[in-house]
């Protein structure tokens, strides 16, 4: 799947992706990648990129990341808990959110992300657990 393809499932999946102008860098059950850059109209004071943007990056690239590794009976995901610690503020370029999955289970999956800006400093890192879900 190319960067674009994997761009356009990622915005049919999640419509906020779409409204961010979010884009696929990776898209597999073992790593999603997902990139958004730094505008004025999404950031708080100061011109830092609103700490809510990062996480829903994160969130997003954790949530396609869990719907990649759902079970074969599994009809979707949902996030039950986030966690995000902060380690930088973002001014300028973008930044990229990168999960790999630590549990696949059939009840949940636990997914890892690490959100770095465009010279590759950590900004936060998110650690979220996925509901599978059955219809």
């Amino acid at each position: 799947m190319t960067d674009r393809d994997a761009t356009d499932k990622i915005r049919q999946l999640m419509p906020l992706a779409a409204t961010l102008d979010m884009r696929a860098d990776a898209y597999s059950a073992d790593q999603v990648a997902i990139s958004l850059d730094w505008a004025p109209s999404l950031c708080t004071a100061g011109g830092v990129l609103h700490g809510g943007v990062i996480m829903a990056v994160a969130d997003s690239a954790g949530g396609a990341c869990a719907m990649l590794n759902l079970p074969q009976d599994a009809s979707g995901t949902a996030t039950i808990e986030s966690k995000t610690n902060f380690m930088g503020a973002v001014r300028s370029g973008s930044v990229t959110a990168t999960s790999t999955p630590l549990h696949r289970g059939g009840t949940t999956i636990v997914v890892e992300t690490e959100v770095r800006d465009s010279r590759g400093k950590l900004v936060a890192k998110v650690t979220q657990t996925q509901l599978v879900l059955r219809r």
